[in-house]
């Protein structure tokens, strides 16, 4: 149980949880140790601070978060650096805002997501064609290309939650997040020897485990499982808690994937809303 956050606790958090995403090694994505993509962290910096204001505002819906976030975020950086992070983030903010000593933050996001308008979808759909990820494509039902929209955002994630890992957070509830990120990100910050390194081990164990959904957009699904399976491999490199060996291996996996042009964007975006929501439950980290 736990009472709301004021506006400026949350934008804290947010800043915060991008900027720890940006500070580990995270094998394919931009971060502090090596740049990536034709970007390096200084896009991903700016875009997290014109994103949080919107983020954090009371005032406006979810919808209305995603949208105002990412205009914010591409006006300040010309290229999509977070719109995961924005999908992702946005309700698990009006949550935190609304939660009550009665409801947790985990409920009170699950009444919210159920309660997603035909208005949030268009508000949505609008921002996801200004950020226009890779491999977006089409669908007849549900397509983010339509200006209007005759379903509400929860049925839109509905029809994408097997192709789209953020879509299937929305669906469950973020059970990707509360059932199997935050016990890694705990039990990782119990034995690494710092926070870089637990989120280091975070990432790679996203990785390893969930096909990223940006890869397999871009490349395709075969592509997506062989990234995770060659960060399985690479299994004990992480569970080494960052021995010289085992940073030494995951330099050359982030080098690899980056030469392949391979961006695990989705496990990321993951990573910063796990951090995002630790920061929000207020749970005091080992």
């Amino acid at each position: 149980m736990s009472e709301p956050l004021t506006r400026e606790a949350i934008e804290s958090a947010f800043i915060a949880a991008c900027h720890g995403e940006l500070s580990a090694l995270k094998p394919g994505n931009v971060h502090i140790h090596a740049a990536g993509h034709g970007m390096d962290i200084d896009y991903f910096k700016r875009a997290a601070a014109a994103a949080a204001p919107h983020i954090a505002d009371p005032a406006l819906t979810i919808g209305e978060r995603i949208l105002k976030a990412t205009e914010a975020s591409f006006a300040a950086t010309g290229v999509n650096t977070n719109l995961g992070i924005v999908l992702l983030c946005a309700p698990l903010a009006k949550a935190a805002a609304e939660t009550d000593p009665t409801m947790g933050l985990r409920r009170r996001l699950a009444i919210l997501l159920g309660t997603l308008t035909k208005d949030d979808a268009v508000k949505a759909f609008a921002a996801i064609r200004i950020a226009n990820p890779a491999g977006l494509g089409s669908a007849s039902d549900g397509d983010v290309h339509d200006a209007t929209s005759d379903i509400t955002l929860i049925e839109a994630m509905y029809l994408a939650k097997d192709r789209d890992r953020i879509a299937n957070a929305y669906v469950t509830a973020y059970e990707d997040v509360f059932d199997f990120a935050l016990p890694t990100l705990y039990e990782a910050r119990a034995v690494a020897e710092n926070d870089e390194l637990a989120t280091t081990a975070l990432h790679m164990t996203l990785l390893a485990t969930f096909a990223d959904s940006h890869i397999a957009r871009k490349f395709g699904s075969a592509t997506a499982d062989m990234v995770r399976h060659e960060a399985r491999a690479l299994t004990q490199t992480w569970h080494s808690e960052g021995a010289p060996n085992g940073l030494k291996q995951l330099h050359e996996f982030d080098a690899s994937l980056k030469a392949r042009k391979l961006n695990p964007g989705t496990t990321a975006d993951f990573v910063v809303a796990t951090l995002f929501t630790a920061l929000l439950s207020r749970r005091k980290l080992p």
